[in-house]
């Protein structure tokens, strides 16, 4: 944790196209992190305006209890997979190794920002900071910009997709959920920067 807090973060002046950034989602077992669990995590490095394939990583979480009936229907991870997993002990710190002197890319940024901030804090005693950009805000910018109405639904993931005929996945896998971000992202600074050389702090969470 030493290591991640004292990694400088990236200039905002710098263009986007050169700035590392890294995909990130977190399937959990509800949407309280005081209560509720991760029980996976998946990511996808970005660089150079190219998604990275050769690093995509995803992890199960260990946990010590059984997952909600509810979780499962949902993730499609079963009680004997997440077994096969590590304890979050473990996976965090290569989480915070991966997002180190990075940018985090999220949709809707409350789950991963809450969820490891709680882990950080209930771990380390500190707290999880970095800078970080939200394709959900991106893609209400968007709406904004062009006057259409928006509906809570219209900013989901997987319904901001098919606006750019980007290739249909299946939900809530935390890597292909990531790679799925990733995609959305590269889509959507093209339509808030058409031109290109947009820096960095045209695109982080205000």
């Amino acid at each position: 944790m030493h290591d991640f807090l004292s990694s400088p973060l990236i200039d905002p002046k710098t263009p986007i196209e050169q700035t590392p950034i890294v995909s990130l989602d977190l399937e959990t077992t509800g949407l309280d992190p005081n209560k509720d669990d991760i029980v996976s995590a998946g990511l996808v490095e970005m660089q150079n305006d190219r998604i990275r394939l050769n690093s995509i990583w995803h992890q199960l979480v260990r946990l010590q209890r059984e997952l909600p009936h509810q979780s499962v229907v949902i993730h499609n991870i079963t009680d004997d997979q997440m077994q096969q997993g590590r304890p979050l002990a473990e996976v965090l710190p290569e989480i915070l190794r991966r997002l180190q002197g990075k940018v985090m890319l999220v949709h809707y940024k409350s789950v991963e920002q809450n969820f490891l901030n709680a882990a950080c804090l209930r771990l380390y005693g500190a707290p999880f900071v970095i800078q970080t950009i939200d394709t959900l805000q991106l893609g209400m910018r968007v709406f904004e910009l062009q006057n259409h109405t928006i509906q809570p639904s219209d900013l989901r993931l997987f319904n901001l997709r098919p606006r750019y005929n980007l290739p249909l996945y299946r939900a809530h896998n935390a890597m292909i959920d990531a790679l799925a971000t990733a995609e959305l992202f590269l889509a959507l600074s093209r339509e808030i920067a058409p031109r290109g050389n947009a820096a960095l702090q045209n695109f982080l969470i205000r």
